[in-house]
């Protein structure tokens, strides 16, 4: 462990003597095998999703291959097979990892936002804020959050033929209220030990604003802890896509792909065609264990601790 002086603030004892503040790093430690792995993978998840269209091989959803419908894996041209919808089935995994990711950041990231928000705020201010605000928290977190993410989806979507948003948009939302109480709960805890450092005590001295105080000296130092956790966040929304999309209130699998909605779709054949469902499923572990790996490379990286020298 490494100990370095910290610019800015300062501690003064009660003689008058200032002492600067350091903190202790963390020496770097290389990725390893699961760091390395999970940026690689997932580097390959994006590039497809958002080169999709460009990339050689990979097809349209709404181009289908009747004559070759049901083949098996490694038939020319179909590395992954055809369904027995004539889709190819690798063109599904590029596409469908698009919807997949857009519905799993854009929740978590409008939980991040709110839910954020609201933890910081809760966590600076303590007192009656926080009562309020952690009250709204327990009791969304009192519902589990399948049925929750359920019912938010069914209501958002209301009647499919005069469907005011489309799947994706609800799903957003609904995931991302789910999303909000647990990033909030984090954003709090951790608001709540650096409202209390010495820099933070010493800003309040100088006559520093509640927002600038928030904004400049708490909330880079709760960054970290949200992101490792937002990043593991993606991830279970990913597989929430999925179970929502096996009860039937996901992304319709007649007009757009995700990796969700390919395993209800193909679960009919699970016997004569085990690939159609393994195929979505590995894409799901896969990446749900390479955000895991990359959070934990998060803080790790970035677990500075601050202590008096």
């Amino acid at each position: 462990m490494t100990t370095v002086p910290m610019a800015g603030p300062a501690h003064v004892d009660p003689a008058g003597a200032v002492t600067p503040l350091s903190v202790e790093v963390a020496p770097h430690k290389k990725l390893g095998f699961g760091g390395t792995f999970a940026l690689v993978w997932l580097f390959l998840v994006l590039f497809s999703a958002i080169f999709a269209s460009i990339i050689p091989g990979i097809s349209d959803f709404k181009t289908t291959f009747l004559d070759q419908a049901s083949a098996k894996p490694f038939t020319k041209g179909h590395i992954l097979g055809v369904d027995d919808s004539g889709h190819d089935v690798l063109s599904m995994l590029v596409y469908g990892a698009r919807s997949s990711l857009m519905v799993a950041v854009g929740a978590v990231t409008a939980g991040i936002l709110v839910g954020g928000s609201l933890g910081l705020i809760a966590g600076y201010y303590k007192g009656v804020v926080d009562l309020i605000i952690s009250t709204v928290f327990d009791v969304l977190l009192a519902v589990p959050a399948l049925i929750l993410a359920l019912a938010l989806a069914s209501f958002l979507r209301g009647d499919p033929a005069n469907a005011r948003w489309s799947a994706e948009v609800v799903l957003i939302v609904a995931l991302g209220i789910v999303s909000t109480p647990v990033l909030g709960r984090i954003t709090r805890a951790s608001a709540l030990t650096w409202s209390q450092r010495e820099f933070v005590m010493a800003s309040r001295a100088q006559g520093a604003k509640n927002f600038r105080i928030m904004w400049r000296d708490v909330l880079p130092n709760v960054l970290p802890a949200l992101f490792s956790i937002a990043l593991l966040a993606v991830g279970v929304v990913i597989v929430a896509e999925g179970g929502l999309s096996f009860l039937g209130v996901g992304i319709d699998f007649t007009s757009k792909v995700s990796w969700g909605n390919m395993i209800p779709s193909t679960a009919g054949v699970l016997r004569d065609q085990p690939h159609l469902v393994f195929s979505p499923i590995v894409c799901l572990f896969l990446t749900v264990l390479s955000l895991n790996f990359l959070g934990d490379v998060v803080r790790a990286r970035f677990d500075v601790r601050e202590s008096s020298v």
